[in-house]
């Protein structure tokens, strides 16, 4: 939700800078007559409910600027998503990007496993792990998904080290064939 509303605000943002941006060149062109500009500077000044939109205006440029003064420093230092771990001899970071990989490796080694997509989730007490996989159809279903679920868990936590607490596998299809017996009569 943050995001949407930091890019909003960019958007308005750029709006009004690219308008003023324009005010500025048609003066700095002569594009604006000196008494044109003169008078518009009287009324700023003699109006106050003029005065108070361009200070009101200011201000919400000046705080827009630093929030994204801000936000560019925050985003410098983010990384990409890992576990870390702590040893003796230092700390060790797996991307998760790793362990999907990992998870993929695994059960792409079983039998009747057509396309995979994994999508991996740290907590606290461990990993969770959900596999998509479209299948061949030719053998059983329950059968295949425990194996998946087994394989993935034991390579999971002998590779990357960290306890897997669920792999759940989602057969999203399967893939049909393409052998055609002919009818003979």
């Amino acid at each position: 939700m943050v995001k949407v509303v930091d890019k909003l605000l960019l958007f308005l943002y750029s709006i009004v800078i690219g308008c003023l941006s324009v005010f500025l060149l048609i003066l700095g062109f002569g594009g604006i007559s000196r008494d044109l500009m003169s008078d518009l500077i009287v009324d700023l000044y003699r109006l106050d409910s003029l005065q108070i939109t361009v200070a009101v205006t200011g201000v919400i440029l000046l705080v827009l600027s630093l929030r994204f003064f801000i936000v560019s420093l925050q985003r410098g230092t983010a990384s990409a998503p890992s576990i870390d771990q702590r040893t003796d001899f230092g700390d060790i970071r797996i991307s998760i990007e790793t362990i999907e990989n990992l998870a993929l490796k695994a059960a792409s080694r079983q039998r009747g496993v057509k396309d995979l997509r994994a999508r991996i989730r740290a907590t606290d007490a461990g990993l969770d792990i959900v596999i998509r996989a479209v299948v061949d159809g030719e053998s059983s279903i329950p059968v295949l998904t425990e194996e998946i679920q087994r394989v993935v868990k034991e390579h999971v936590e002998d590779i990357a080290g960290i306890p897997v607490t669920n792999v759940s596998v989602y057969v999203a299809n399967i893939i049909q064939t393409g052998t055609f017996k002919s009818r003979v009569e």
